[in-house]
């Protein structure tokens, strides 16, 4: 930050070890709400599990082990990255039958439902 009259660098306001400590702390916080408020609220949860098992399930198989599309099992997905799948899920793969699902889901659900797919969807371990 510049002084406004001197046009020099100011002091920080915090130093030392103090303030690193602080905005540390500061740091740690942001990351534990950013990854809570990725979180759907538990209503929506349900309506997007019942979305993959229903709606991707005509196409991944009903257990999700693979059908028109590829099996969407932990095991299957193990080496794709998240980031890759949840674009897939927004976009759709062009020229294949898997279509966007913009539309239905936002990108936040859409990052969601990739990490549960990695994870495993339910009780099952699909």
């Amino acid at each position: 930050m510049l002084d406004a009259r001197s046009r020099r660098p100011s002091p920080a306001p915090h130093t030392g070890r103090a303030g690193c400590r602080l905005a540390a702390a500061l740091a740690a916080a942001a990351v534990a709400t950013a990854a809570h408020a990725a979180d759907p609220p538990p209503a929506r949860e349900a309506e997007l599990v019942r979305l993959v098992r229903q709606d991707c399930g005509s196409c991944h198989g009903m257990t999700l082990r693979g059908g028109l599309g590829p099996p969407l099992t932990p095991q299957a997905l193990a080496d794709r990255p998240e980031a890759m799948l949840a674009a897939t899920i927004i976009h759709g793969r062009p020229g294949t039958a898997m279509p966007p699902w913009r539309p239905f889901v936002t990108e936040a659900e859409a990052d969601w439902i990739a990490s549960r797919l990695k994870r495993g969807l339910g009780d099952d371990g699909r």
